[in-house]
C-alpha cells in the first residue's frame, strides 16, 4: 500500500517515466508474444528468434532499473527511517513501483496481441494483424503468460540487485573487462558470421563489454576535460564529469553499442543485404532498443543532475553566474559525443569486417 501510495502521489516527471517503463515493457512484451505464435506456427529456426527478441527485453529491464534508481522513493530522506522507511523498505518502495509498471505493460501488449488478432472484437486494418500474427492459429495461454511475467519479475530482481547497499567502484576499474570483453565479441562474430546465435552472442559480449567499459570513458573525458592548463569552467566541467562517471558510463557504453549496431546494419545493407532475424518486426524491435538506449542515458543523467543539486546550490550562492553551470554541462556532453561517435564508427567498421569476410 505504501508504494502505490508514494507511486500516486509522485510528481509528473516522475510518472512519466514509471509510463515510460510501461510502454517499453509494452513493446518488449508484444515482440514475446510475436516470436511465440512465430515458433507455433513455424517451430524451424525458433530458438534464435527468442535469443534475438531478449535484447529489447534486456535493455527494457536496464531502462526499468535506472528509472527505479532516480525515483524519489529511494532516495534516503531526514525523518524518512524515523516513519519505517528504512534503506530495506526504499528498496521494496522500488521493487513494486517496477513490477507494477512493467505488468501493466505486460498487461497492455497482450490486450493488443488478442486485438490485432480478432480474439477480442473484430479483426482491425482489414485482418492485416492477424494474416501477421497467424490468428489461424491457437495461442498457448501458458506459455504466453509465462513469457509476459518474464519481463516485471526480471526488472524487479534486476532493481533489488542494483538497489542494494554496496562500496562504491572506481569507474576504470571495468575498463579492461569491457575492452576484453569486445575485442572477444568481435572474436566470435568474425568466427560465426553473418546470422544465428554465434553473431547474437558476439554482438552481446560486445554490448557487455562497452557497457563495462563505459565508466573508464566517461572519466577518461573528465580528464581529457582538463589536461594542459584548464581554466574554471574546465576544472568544474572535468570533475563533474570524473564524478558521474559510474551513473553515465554504463548507458553511455549500451547507447554505442547500439550505434555501433545501427551503422553496421547500414554497412551490411551495402554489402549482402540487412538481416532480419524478427521479420517484419525486426524494424520496431531495433526502434525500441534504439529508443530505451536513449531514454537510459538520458534518465542517468537526470540522476546525476540531482546528485549535484548540493553543488549546483553552493556555488550559486557564492555567486558564480548559471550561465557558466550551463557552459559546463555543454562541454561535458561535447566532450562525451567527441569520443563516443568515433568508438561507435571504429566499432561498427570493426563488426562489419568481421561479418563480410
Amino acid at each position: 500500500m505504501l508504494a502505490l501510495r508514494l507511486a500516486r502521489g509522485s510528481r509528473p516527471a516522475v510518472q512519466l517515466r514509471r509510463l515510460l517503463v510501461a510502454a517499453a515493457s509494452a513493446g518488449s512484451g508484444f515482440l514475446l508474444l510475436y516470436v511465440l505464435e512465430e515458433a507455433v506456427a513455424r517451430p524451424a529456426g525458433s530458438f534464435p528468434r527468442l535469443l534475438w527478441a531478449l535484447l529489447p527485453l534486456a535493455v527494457t529491464v536496464h531502462f526499468a532499473v535506472t528509472v527505479a534508481r532516480t525515483d524519489p522513493a529511494t532516495r534516503p530522506r531526514e525523518g524518512l527511517d524515523a516513519a519505517g522507511l528504512g534503506p530495506v523498505r526504499r528498496i521494496l518502495v522500488a521493487v513494486i513501483s517496477t513490477a507494477i509498471a512493467c505488468t501493466l505493460g505486460s498487461a497492455l501488449a497482450l490486450a493488443v496481441f488478442l486485438h490485432l488478432r480478432g480474439d477480442l472484437a473484430g479483426l482491425p486494418f482489414d485482418g492485416a494483424g492477424a494474416r501477421l500474427l497467424h490468428a489461424d492459429q491457437p495461442l498457448p495461454v501458458a506459455a504466453a503468460l509465462t513469457l509476459l511475467a518474464l519481463i516485471p519479475l526480471t526488472a524487479s530482481a534486476a532493481t533489488a540487485l542494483t538497489l542494494r547497499p554496496r562500496p562504491p567502484m572506481a569507474p576504470q576499474t571495468g575498463l579492461p573487462w569491457g575492452i576484453t570483453l569486445t575485442a572477444c565479441g568481435l572474436a566470435v562474430q568474425a568466427y560465426a558470421g553473418r546470422g544465428g546465435t554465434g553473431m547474437l552472442a558476439g554482438w552481446s559480449l560486445t554490448a557487455v563489454g562497452l557497457a563495462l567499459a563505459g565508466p573508464g570513458l566517461a572519466y577518461a573525458c573528465g580528464t581529457l576535460v582538463q589536461a594542459v592548463r584548464p581554466g574554471a569552467l574546465r576544472l568544474l566541467a572535468g570533475r563533474a564529469l570524473q564524478e558521474e562517471a559510474p551513473r553515465l558510463g554504463p548507458p553511455l557504453g549500451v547507447l554505442c553499442a547500439v550505434g555501433a549496431g545501427a551503422l553496421t546494419a547500414l554497412a551490411l545493407r551495402d554489402r549482402g543485404g540487412l538481416l532480419v532475424p524478427l521479420g517484419p518486426l525486426t524494424g520496431p524491435a531495433a526502434a525500441l532498443v534504439a529508443v530505451c538506449a536513449a531514454a537510459t542515458l538520458l534518465t542517468s543523467a537526470v540522476e546525476a543532475r540531482q546528485g549535484r543539486a548540493a553543488e549546483r546550490s553552493a556555488l550559486t550562492d557564492l555567486g558564480a553566474p548559471a550561465k557558466v553551470l550551463r557552459t559546463a554541462a555543454s562541454l561535458r556532453a561535447s566532450a562525451l559525443v567527441a569520443v563516443c561517435v568515433p568508438l561507435s564508427w571504429g566499432v561498427a567498421q570493426l563488426t562489419s569486417l568481421a561479418l563480410t569476410r
